[in-house]
Order: structure tokens, then C-alpha cells, then sequence
């Protein structure tokens, strides 16, 4: 008898990895319930109450019901955010924050529920002092990083290194003449720093003499790695540079991964390294809703019924 419990998707109406993970899993006949928070309150409603058991309730979209008290997993990936443009900027700031903590709160207390990955875990792991932090603690090997407000401290960090670069805390939505923009990482020379650094927060890091990057992508108890080489310091920039192909971590590697996601209680992340010269693996960062399906054409590693397995809660033969 097939299992109705359905799996929960959270994100975007455009996300190419979410709609490969969701045809595998219609491919199987496990039912899906699909749904961006920007939906809410036009054509996605919900009312669910506390009882003894956990959350119980429906969460309706138009083609969709969900029965809340029933839900296996939820795919947490890249949602909207909740808008409500049609109201003045005081009402819209309320509805905003009823709505997260109202609809946000009961997606986040489903009973029996499998999250990929929690919300509230993944707002721990998106500050980058708190994972460089629990980097340290599981063991990798970390390049030497400032976070500062101090231009002084900034100029001091950079002359006492070969070089270094300057990394975003964060990636919000960045646009110059309307046109959406990332900011890239870049090396940065201490003649560059000038008293504008004294504005806000910032991230500088030791540049690694890298030979290559590797991306390790942990998907339940699956672990996928990939080493890329692009000659890029920041391989993002332009895809059609890389080329890839399947490695092994070192010894010790494995080990760290576990104790990083577990330290977040993380079941998914996407890990970031560089590889120097003489092999060292130095950890850059985890994503803990980061992409990892357009890696699967280029490698041959199943990743997409890897992710599927875990939504369905499916045990590892």
C-alpha cells in the first residue's frame, strides 16, 4: 500500500534542483506538497491547533491539502519571504512578522517530521563566525579570518600576510541599474582599506595558494565529492571554466562533516574547500541550503535520488 504521508517543498517557483528532486519523487509515487511563503495569504492558507500529539491541521494551495499531522519530511530550500504589497508600509511590516511567526512557527514544529534542513538550523549556520567556529571545533583546518569594523585592524591583518581576500558576511538580493548582482569575492590589497570599512561589519580572510577547490555535498548519510578546477579565486564566477571530477576526502575529512552538521543538527550541507599545493584540504565555508543538482550531469553521481531517498525516509540498502 503506498504511504500518503506527503513531503513538504519550500522555496521558489524557480529553482531547477527543487523541480529534478520533485519529479524523482512523483516518479515514485510519493505525493508532494509544493509551496513558496510568498504565496501566503493570496492562494496558500493553513489553520492547524496544539494538541497532546504536536501540531495537528491543513495547509491548502490551489491544487494541494496537506494534512500537517502527517507530513514525512519538508525540503526547506529558497523561499520568497512573505510580501504583502497591497498594504501601506507600517500594516505590511505587521502582517510580515504575524506570518512568520504564525505559518513560520507551525512549519517549524511539524511532529515526526524530517527536515532538509530545519529553518531555524539553517539561520544558525548562516552566520559565517558561528560555522567558521564550528569549523574549528570538528576539526578542519581553517585560513586565518578577521571580522571587523576597524580599518586600522583591516590594514594590520592584510600587511602581516601574503595576501587576502574580502568575502560578504552575507549575499542579500544586490542590484545596480536594476540588474541583480553578487558580490564577489576578491583579493584586497591594504592601501585599498579607507575609513568607509568603519560603516558596517566585514570578513577578511587569508587567501589559500590553491590549486583546486572541492565541493562536498552531504545528503543524509550520502557523502558526494567533487574536486573542480577553474584556475578562478572564486569559481562561481564563471561556470563554463570548470571542469570536474570525483575524489576521496583525505582521512579526517569524513569525520569533520558529521561533526560540523551535527553540531546544527543539519541533515544536508553543501562544504566549500580549497586544496593547496602540498594537498591540504582548508575548509571556506558550508551552505546549509546551498544548489548541488547541476553537478550530477557532469559527474555521474546519483545525488538527485540520493536527496530523494531522505525526503522519502527511505533506509539505505
Amino acid at each position: 500500500m503506498t504511504d500518503s504521508s506527503p513531503v513538504l517543498v519550500v522555496t521558489n517557483l524557480d529553482d531547477p534542483t527543487t523541480d529534478l528532486v520533485i519529479e524523482e519523487l512523483h516518479g515514485r509515487d510519493v505525493p508532494v506538497v509544493r509551496f513558496d511563503s510568498g504565496d501566503f495569504p493570496t492562494t496558500l492558507s493553513f489553520e492547524a491547533v496544539i494538541t497532546a500529539d504536536g501540531v495537528k491541521g491543513f495547509l491548502h494551495t490551489p491544487t494541494r491539502t496537506a494534512d500537517l499531522s502527517r507530513v514525512r519530511s519538508l525540503y526547506y530550500r529558497r523561499p520568497s519571504g512573505f510580501t504583502f504589497p497591497h498594504l501601506d508600509e507600517q500594516s505590511a511590516r505587521f502582517a510580515v512578522t504575524q506570518a512568520r511567526y504564525g505559518l513560520g512557527g507551525v512549519l517549524a514544529s511539524l511532529p515526526g517530521c524530517l527536515y532538509v534542513n530545519h529553518p531555524h538550523r539553517i539561520g544558525d549556520a548562516e552566520f559565517k563566525p558561528s560555522g567558521l567556529a564550528a569549523a574549528v571545533a570538528s576539526g578542519f583546518r581553517v585560513p586565518d579570518t578577521l571580522f571587523t569594523s576597524d580599518p586600522d585592524a583591516a590594514r594590520a591583518f592584510i600587511k602581516r600576510r601574503q595576501a587576502v581576500i574580502y568575502k560578504p558576511l552575507s549575499t542579500p538580493l544586490y542590484r545596480i541599474d536594476g540588474v541583480s548582482c553578487t558580490v564577489e569575492v576578491l583579493e584586497v590589497e591594504a592601501g585599498e582599506i579607507d575609513d568607509s570599512v568603519a560603516g558596517t561589519a566585514h570578513l577578511f580572510q587569508e587567501r589559500i595558494d590553491k590549486v583546486a577547490d572541492v565541493r562536498i555535498t552531504v545528503i543524509g548519510d550520502e557523502i558526494f565529492c567533487v574536486r573542480i578546477d577553474s584556475g578562478l579565486l572564486d569559481w562561481r564566477t564563471d561556470y563554463s571554466r570548470l571542469t570536474y571530477s570525483v575524489v576521496q576526502p583525505p582521512p579526517g575529512i569524513t569525520e569533520a562533516l558529521r561533526a560540523y552538521l551535527a553540531r546544527f543538527g543539519l541533515v544536508f550541507g553543501a562544504f566549500d574547500f580549497a586544496v593547496d599545493h602540498v594537498g591540504q584540504w582548508w575548509f571556506l565555508e558550508c551552505n546549509s541550503s546551498g544548489q548541488w543538482a547541476w553537478m550530477e550531469p557532469e559527474t555521474g553521481l546519483p545525488m538527485v535520488a540520493a536527496m530523494a531517498d531522505l525526503l522519502e525516509r527511505k533506509a539505505a540498502s
